[in-house]
């Protein structure tokens, strides 16, 4: 198995990308740290996990807290001994307001979870990994990464950001052994755009039916571009980022 014995911490694992990360890195044999703010579903998680054979365990988690930040890695310290994996999955999506329309406090909200809050993750666990000789970090940016128009002004600018971050933290770290790379899903068919996908009439699935795929993702094949990029069959790979979007953005 790719990851026996490894610790992985995966934020947002819940539902969505991060819960078909848990359960894939887990049957591979990864130790799983679950993290999200809803205890029923963390839970549930977990016992899927251990169902299937497992390990894992759930930590209440606001990504956005420093002090559960703390806590998170200490708890995945005093549990397994170590970090091995980080994938900064948890994220909002935001409204699709322009700057005449978006307020501060929805600003503030976005840009707190889907880019402070990797940066605040990866502030507490690359000494961890540093210490232990290395470490393999994935964030989960997205397609507006790199084209505006793919989400509002706010998550827009964040997920930018994830990539810059995702670039320059691999400079700054790759010679410590740690690899930083990030996967820029598509329209995947979760929770996040379920409303936007019921409404057939829309641009964006407009614009799915004639991308190469000509369909929505499936949180699956995200989490298997993330596995790769964590396991050692990417061992020379860089500050990459793996669009994960059946061809929506080459058009």
């Amino acid at each position: 198995m790719k990851f026996q014995n490894q610790v992985a911490i995966i934020t947002g694992s819940t539902k969505g990308i991060g819960k078909a990360t848990a359960l894939l890195m887990a049957a591979e044999g990864a130790k799983v740290v679950i993290v999200g703010t809803t205890e029923e579903a963390g839970n549930a998680v977990v016992e899927e996990i251990k169902a299937a054979g497992g390990e894992a365990f759930f930590q209440k988690t606001n990504v956005t807290s420093a002090a559960d930040l703390d806590a998170l890695v200490s708890a995945a310290l005093d549990q397994y001994g170590k970090i091995d994996i980080l994938v900064n999955n948890a994220g909002v999506g935001g409204s699709l307001a322009n700057m005449d329309q978006i307020t501060d406090e929805e600003w503030d909200k976005v840009l707190a979870t889907n880019l402070t809050a990797p940066f605040q993750v990866m502030k507490r666990v690359i000494p961890v990994m540093e210490k232990a000789g290395g470490g393999k970090i994935v964030n989960v940016a997205s397609m507006a990464s790199t084209a505006a128009g793919r989400g509002g002004i706010a998550y827009t600018t964040a997920k930018h950001g994830v990539l810059g971050l995702t670039r320059q933290v691999s400079l700054d770290h790759g010679h410590a052994g740690i690899r930083v790379n990030a996967v820029l899903p598509g329209p995947i068919d979760t929770q996040m755009i379920a409303r936007v996908l019921a409404m057939p009439q829309h641009p964006l699935n407009m614009k799915i039916k004639m991308s190469p795929a000509g369909r929505p993702g499936q949180p699956e094949e995200v989490a298997k571009a993330i596995l790769f990029l964590a396991s050692e069959d990417s061992s020379f790979i860089q500050g990459a980022a793996l669009a994960v979007d059946g061809g929506y953005t080459i058009f």
